[in-house]
């Protein structure tokens, strides 16, 4: 198969990755375009007979880690976006352990092949990535979910996490009005609400008047994941595990 054909049906989740490790939409992107032009000037670097979606996040991997920076510990910008500051004190191994497990649901001898490491250092990480989590801020966040046992679910792990839940919205209205009486710091919301109404709308019309970090909620991240606007910057793909949320909202 050519490296297109290999690559293409994992590239929306590498996009996901991508966003999630450097905490931004546009920097996550280019990093992958980065990568994807990396592979082909040299198409020999990615090996054909291995699992290709392995084989296309270790090469994203291989160049993250190619980048000193991406290496040191983050220096927290004590007046930046929240949410950013938040993921950077997050130091950069256990950050992608932790993600390429949590949230891309790699195996452990998967991630212990796309980073290098055996499966007792990636079990390392992963635990030291758990520990810096716990010891991060906690906000205030709005649910927008129309099914009840899954607003329900989110909520208990939203605030295992030491966060507060200051509203559940099952249409755009109500996630609106929910705003209007308290901002949140965080969004969790639904593609499809109760009244056929669009959370993606809900969410676009909040960030009109502020900024606020969101992660969607669908059953269909890949057609979301188009690179036509607006998209959607971070994703949970149902039916969701707890640690993939809690890794996400994280």
């Amino acid at each position: 198969m050519s490296l297109v054909a290999n690559t293409a049906p994992h590239l929306p989740y590498l996009r996901r990755f991508a966003r999630a490790l450097t905490g931004g939409q546009k920097s996550g992107d280019a990093y992958v375009v980065s990568v994807l032009e990396a592979l082909v000037e040299d198409p020999d670097s990615f090996n054909s007979d291995n699992d290709p979606r392995v084989e296309l996040f270790k090469a994203f991997c291989r160049y993250w880690n190619s980048v000193d920076i991406n290496l040191k510990e983050d220096t927290v910008d004590p007046v930046g976006d929240p949410s950013v500051r938040r993921l950077e004190a997050i130091t950069p191994l256990p950050r992608q352990a932790f993600l390429l497990m949590s949230v891309e649901d790699f195996s452990a001898g998967e991630t212990a092949e796309i980073l290098g490491k055996s499966e007792e250092e990636v079990s390392r990480l992963v635990d030291q990535a758990g520990r810096e989590i716990a010891e991060q801020v906690a906000t205030d966040v709005l649910i927008i979910e129309d099914e009840p046992l899954i607003a329900m679910d989110i909520e208990t792990l939203v605030k295992t996490l030491g966060h507060s839940v200051t509203g559940v919205a099952r249409t755009h209205s109500e996630a609106i009005k929910a705003v209007e009486e308290h901002r949140p710091g965080l969004v969790l919301a639904d593609i499809q609400l109760a009244d056929g109404s669009s959370g993606l709308d809900a969410v676009n019309e909040m960030l009109q008047s502020f900024s606020v970090p969101v992660v969607f909620i669908t059953a269909y991240p890949e057609r979301l994941l188009t690179g036509e606007r607006p998209e959607p910057a971070f994703l949970i793909t149902k039916p969701f595990q707890p640690d993939t949320v809690k890794a996400v909202i994280s």
